[in-house]
């Protein structure tokens, strides 16, 4: 199955049903998802992870529920 560019609000409702968060790797700008459970990285909001990806030209993809930040 193809990776599909999602919009944010796509990504937030598959998230929420993953008990994902968005997150930020400590000392970096690169974000992914995360359970909060990982050192490596900090949750943060929404808001801040929407303007990371828009900073970075990043884009979320999906595939079978399954998602990638990849260059948008």
């Amino acid at each position: 199955m193809a990776m599909e560019k999602i919009d944010l609000k796509k990504a937030k409702t598959i998230a929420q049903n993953k008990g994902l968060k968005p997150g930020k790797v400590k000392g970096t700008e690169g974000v992914q998802f995360t359970k909060g459970t990982n050192n490596r990285l900090v949750v943060i909001s929404w808001d801040e992870f929407e303007k990371t990806l828009a900073k970075r030209k990043l884009a979320i993809y999906e595939s079978g529920g399954w998602m990638k930040i990849m260059k948008g």
